[in-house]
């Protein structure tokens, strides 16, 4: 008898433990921080914001087929790496229905389409969270979940959450590179680059007193061959430059990443480059099933750059074969593959149960050409 129940004593504490561990596992989450390549809804509620994913066929393939904020036909890169991770989905910071209880189960996502790592960039979209405001914001997240559930436990929670910071190609795009912008005759390519790191630094420095501990960073991509890079080339080729631009930003943000990892205690920062696979991708669509890389999915005719996706635009006839859905951003499955690259390099793994992926349909729609 004394056997039997110190085998089911053993049992229930073995079955405690595991308890504790799913509890632990299942309320990690994730505090977003980026563009419109992670924006899922912020825009949408910034009224005055010229940068926004409001109208079909912008979510097509997620969901219900209907506008969510997102800039894609489906999923973004933070999308399908938190589901791989089995992590569940931030919501908007500016959803009206988000709660202190939604927080501490889902996290939050501050994205915002225009952004950038210095407050000047995207100001042409008149409405636009800028890092340094979507820390701001961040912090008011942390006093409300600290008159939630006390002071050591909001340390605990925001201390064992997961972050992702992805900003940098509004930087340039929507600032450095464009005349209008003081930047542009401020700083060359090397001290503008320098400029950046600077000020990541300080943010990242920011969000670490704030208690972030795990976070990842997402480097550019080969930006000079985004649809809107090549138009304003008369060769309709990759922008030289500003892809030198993003290679000289990734080296410099691992240089960044590596030093902050070895200065501030417990810190886990990761940086994630797809840089040379997005690059491959582009240069070679058909090996990775591809067969358009160099224009968007959804356009507006011959009229080029349409900035935006429109209901009046055509679809292409499967998006599952075009690498960007529109001028500046990658379809779904160009932003699964990205994930992919970065869930390899970095060696994320699964921590619990996968959301399955948004499907998506075989077909455009009848307005496809």
């Amino acid at each position: 008898m004394e056997s039997i129940n110190t085998n089911m004593l053993v049992a229930i504490m073995i079955i405690s433990v595991l308890a504790i561990f799913m509890e632990l596992g299942s309320c990690k989450v994730q505090f977003i921080f980026g563009d419109s390549l992670s924006d899922v809804g912020n825009n949408k509620y910034l009224t005055r914001s010229l940068a926004t994913a409001n109208l079909p066929w912008y979510g097509i393939d997620f969901g219900n087929g209907m506008p969510n904020g997102r800039f894609t036909n489906g999923r973004t890169v933070a999308d399908i790496i938190g589901d791989r991770m089995g992590l569940p989905r931030p919501p908007a910071f500016l959803e009206p229905t988000l709660t202190e209880d939604i927080i501490l189960a889902n996290g939050v996502n501050y994205a915002s389409g225009g952004g950038g790592i210095l407050n000047d960039t995207g100001n042409l979209f008149i409405q636009r969270f800028s890092l340094y405001k979507q820390i701001e914001l961040f912090q008011g997240t942390q006093t409300l979940i600290q008159n939630k559930i006390g002071h050591n436990a909001s340390q605990k929670f925001f201390a064992e959450s997961n972050y992702v910071v992805a900003l940098g190609s509004n930087d340039f795009i929507n600032n450095y590179l464009l005349p209008v912008y003081r930047d542009s005759w401020t700083y060359n390519d090397n001290t503008f680059v320098a400029y950046l790191m600077e000020t990541l630094g300080k943010q990242l420095k920011l969000l670490y007193g704030l208690g972030a501990r795990q976070m990842t960073i997402f480097g550019l991509g080969p930006m000079g061959c985004i649809p809107l890079q090549r138009v304003l080339s008369t060769s309709g080729d990759c922008q030289d430059r500003t892809n030198k631009l993003a290679l000289s930003f990734n080296k410099a943000g691992n240089n960044l990443v590596a030093d902050l990892t070895k200065t501030l205690p417990n810190s886990n920062f990761k940086f994630g480059d797809a840089y040379e696979v997005v690059a491959d991708v582009i240069s070679h669509p058909v090996r990775y099933g591809f067969n358009n890389s160099d224009s968007p999915c959804c356009s507006f005719g011959r009229i080029r750059p349409a900035l935006t996706c429109i209901p009046a635009s055509s679809l292409c006839e499967d998006r599952s074969k075009y690498v960007f859905w529109d001028e500046y951003h990658p379809s779904d499955r160009a932003n699964e593959m990205i994930a992919t690259e970065i869930i390899r390099k970095l060696g994320f793994l699964y921590n619990g149960t996968n959301l399955a992926p948004s499907p998506a349909p075989a077909a455009a729609p009848s307005s496809g050409d």
